[in-house]
């Protein structure tokens, strides 16, 4: 028996607009049939499709599918690379950048859940694959949270492109939202828990099957166990001796159940294998997924429930937003079987009027890898790589120009050129195309002083010295030794200021003060050191009178430290001894000149950079705004050169996504870091955040590397103290044990790391060096031996061809209604 399903009237006219040429962008709601557009187009199809989704268990699901039609279906996810050249090709979006950076494309491009061009990480993918997409290349965009789809039209229209949008609002199943707390069933007496509670009163009120959506993978394996032991079950689901290994324990036990926890710590085959098309058949009573895996769920029921406003996404804590929300709660209601869709809330959590579209803008950053991959190709081809990539930023998602940070430049070459050819005056001199980098050039004045020859030199900075090397400069036009100076010694030491003489030509200041009465029995200390000897150095008789001889050797030194100077001689008048003290040696600052003499207060100056002095644009250049641009951080990174042509570290980067790149190159320019080394540590710069602890996020040689090689610096979206985004140490040596050492996965897991953590670290590091194996050829030794080794790897560790998982399921069984006894 052939099932007929007549189509839809929107789904009728997004058919006939592609076949009429134009690219069609879809707004209809979760469940509504969006895909279903694509494959009544199939059969008429006149080139290659690629059809896009966000995740690699998306896309296996519509292998899988499209397979079972008989449809001539390949795969693309980075991990997997098969029957490329097919009729249909699934894939996720980054898989296909390399093809529309060199301007080529399928003849159809379908994008699943083209909100995506929002997202902070993967949204600059998106956007600059529909800016390049060639004119031959048909788009479908799809999606149903996206609240200003006219916008995304407009934009196509503005890159030249024939577009129509196609809006459809209503749902296929009706949504309304239930307050569990008005629910009139009681809970059964062992049900513990908040959640446990109101979730068997949902089933016991005819609500089931519930999806339930939970911040963290821990809170729904407890939320799950707390729930099966609660709920009584009518008849045990059967699972084959196969399904129970696969599942394991406890989850298996759950199953019979009738319950599971779905995360992406558990392994794909048991996601897509064995909960998934349980759920799709009605096996399951209760379904307890991560709110960070609710992008890749393909699968409605009749409830949904959102148990937090947060949740965790590798390394970062995510609010959930409202067109997440929208996602969550638009599983809820199964076409054919529901009548209505039930969104299960409390007054504490989501509610469903806080899920709805959310107006789509662009990520900030924009793609820099792109970038960098469009100027190689423009100097390539001798062109300018600055020019080219300006006029690429004008056909991104953007009603306002996205600024590379060289467009100063270009307007006064244009007006230099416009003007007069000949008016070298308005030519920068410096021919520098960055303008945050002229910005900062200009204000890098150099100070000079004036030096004790009368003459300009670079003014070093002021150094330690002793006063009797110092020199100040003078109102009569001289430079005088400081000692010479009465002032000088204003706020050194006590006594009266005497001139101590060398010669008759040559003299220093220094004090001299009393520090004895002469009598005929010997020196007696004068008054003011009595009193200092009583309070600091009470051991000595202050009253006594002492031998001259044994008065300088004994109390000078003394006196000499509360002057803090140095004593030079005593002058006797009359019955009183005066002693003299010097003061050469006190502690000075001044500048070093290149005669030795260290001056105190030299004319100082500041002079432009040479190349800005004798260029007329140095105003304009002062002007400039000095924050980073994109131009100016490929500079500080050291990816281009002055002039925009990409560096070999450049180049690398250009060849990955995100921040990635810049750890590959950084990896590969330090010379005896053994490449075995770095193809294992690779395997952080993905899924590392799974094992990393918070304090050892940045552990291991490779983010020692980062750091040092990008001065810890901070660049949003690439780049977070020196390292990529989501890296974090720990996968690589997961993977290692597993690849190199042949240790059993089962030896590794543990209740921080499970199966799914070992298999996404693996298919992540299989990705990448896919990736690097794939990428162009590029004449270094240390990045073709990077190739060449991760080609072993990607063809030993190579997961077999899969077969389509739903054959893992139980038989189909015939859908029942599962209820609780009420307890009363």
């Amino acid at each position: 028996m052939v099932n007929l399903i007549i189509p839809d009237k929107w789904q009728q006219d997004a058919v006939k607009f592609l076949r009429e040429g134009f690219d069609v962008v879809v707004q209809a709601p979760t469940g509504s049939g969006k895909t279903y557009i694509f494959e009544l187009i199939y059969d008429s199809l006149k080139g290659q499709a690629i059809y896009t989704v966000p995740t690699r268990a998306l896309a296996n699901d519509k292998l899988a599918e499209w397979r079972q039609r008989g449809w001539d279906v390949g795969i693309a996810t980075g991990d997997l690379a098969e029957n490329l050249n097919a009729k249909v090709v699934v894939a996720t979006l980054e898989t296909q950048k390399a093809r529309f950076l060199r301007r080529e494309g399928p003849r159809l491009l379908v994008i699943d859940e083209y909100q995506l061009l929002a997202d902070p990480i993967r949204g600059t993918n998106y956007e600059l694959i529909l800016s390049l997409a060639p004119s031959e290349t048909q788009l479908l965009l799809l999606s149903g949270s996206v609240a200003n789809p006219p916008e995304i039209v407009d934009w196509l229209r503005r890159n030249g492109r024939r577009v129509e949008l196609v809006e459809h609002r209503q749902r296929p199943v009706p949504l309304e939202e239930v307050m569990l707390s008005d629910l009139p069933a009681r809970a059964p007496a062992n049900a513990r828990g908040y959640w446990p509670k109101l979730i068997a009163r949902a089933l016991i009120s005819d609500l089931g099957p519930i999806l339930v959506f939970a911040p963290r993978r821990q809170g729904a394996e407890d939320l799950a166990i707390s729930l099966a032991s609660a709920l009584p079950v009518e008849e045990p689901l059967g699972l084959t001796p196969e399904q129970s290994v696969l599942a394991g324990e406890p989850l298996a036990r759950l199953l019979r159940s009738r319950v599971a926890f779905h995360h992406s710590g558990l392994s794909y085959a048991v996601r897509a294998g064995i909960i998934e098309p349980l759920a799709k058949k009605g096996q399951l009573r209760v379904v307890v997924a991560t709110m960070g895996l609710a992008a890749g769920i393909n699968f409605s029921m009749r409830s949904v429930l959102v148990t937090g406003t947060h949740y965790q996404a590798g390394n970062f804590q995510r609010h959930v937003r409202a067109d997440e929300l929208l996602q969550m709660f638009g599983r809820a209601g199964r076409r054919g079987l529901d009548e209505i869709g039930y969104a299960l809330v409390t007054p504490e959590i989501p509610r469903l009027h806080e899920a709805f579209p959310s107006r789509l803008r662009r990520a900030d950053p924009i793609d820099w890898p792109s970038m960098i991959a469009v100027m190689q190709e423009a100097a390539r081809r001798g062109e300018d790589p600055f020019r080219a990539v300006t006029e690429v930023a004008t056909h991104l998602f953007s009603t306002r120009p996205l600024l590379i940070g060289v467009e100063k430049f270009y307007e006064r070459t244009e007006r230099s050129a416009a003007g007069a050819a000949a008016n070298q005056e308005s030519i920068l001199v410096c021919g520098f195309p960055v303008d945050a980098e002229r910005g900062r050039l200009v204000r890098r004045h150099e100070a000079e002083m004036l030096n004790s020859r009368g003459e300009w030199e670079v003014c070093p900075p002021m150094s330690h010295t002793m006063l009797s090397k110092l020199w100040i400069w003078k109102d009569d036009g001289r430079w005088r030794p400081a000692l010479t100076l009465a002032t000088t010694l204003q706020s050194l030491g006590f006594g009266n200021l005497c001139k101590i003489r060398w010669d008759k030509n040559r003299f220093e200041y220094g004090r001299e003060l009393p520090v004895a009465s002469i009598t005929d029995k010997g020196w007696l200390a004068a008054k003011w050191f009595r009193k200092v000897l009583r309070e600091h150095y009470p051991l000595i008789p202050a009253n006594r009178t002492l031998p001259p001889e044994k008065f300088l050797s004994d109390l000078v030194p003394l006196i000499a430290k509360e002057v803090e100077g140095e004593f030079h001689d005593l002058v006797l008048r009359k019955n009183t001894a005066y002693a003299r003290f010097r003061f050469g040696g006190a502690s000075a600052r001044g500048h070093l000149d290149d005669q030795e003499r260290y001056l105190a207060n030299p004319e100082i100056r500041r002079s432009y950079p040479l190349v800005c002095q004798r260029c007329a644009c140095r105003s304009e250049c002062e002007a400039l705004d000095v924050s980073a641009s994109p131009a100016f951080a490929w500079r500080q990174l050291g990816l281009v050169d002055e002039r925009g042509v990409p560096t070999r570290r450049g180049i690398i980067f250009s060849f990955f996504n995100q921040g990635e790149g810049l750890a590959v190159a950084a990896g590969l320019e330090e010379a005896d870091y053994p490449i075995n080394d770095l193809v294992f540590d690779l395997a952080d710069l993905r899924a590392g955040h799974r094992f990393a602890m918070d304090d050892s996020r940045a552990g291991g040689r490779l983010a020692a590397i980062c750091q040092n090689r990008y001065h810890r610096a901070s660049f949003s979206g690439y780049l977070e103290l020196g390292l990529p985004i989501a890296y974090g140490s720990g996968a690589s040596e997961v993977v290692r044990d597993l690849v190199e050492h042949q240790i059993g996965r089962h030896k590794l897991v543990n209740d921080n790391i499970r199966h799914g953590d070992i298999e996404r670290a693996l298919t992540e590091w299989r990705s990448l060096l896919r990736q690097i194996v794939q990428a162009p050829d590029y004449q270094w030794e240390r990045w073709k031996q990077l190739q060449e080794i991760a080609s072993v790897y990607v063809l030993t560790t190579q997961s077999p061809a899969r077969q389509p998982l739903s054959a893992l399921a139980p038989n189909q069984m015939s859908y029942k209604k599962w209820q609780i006894a009420d307890s009363r």
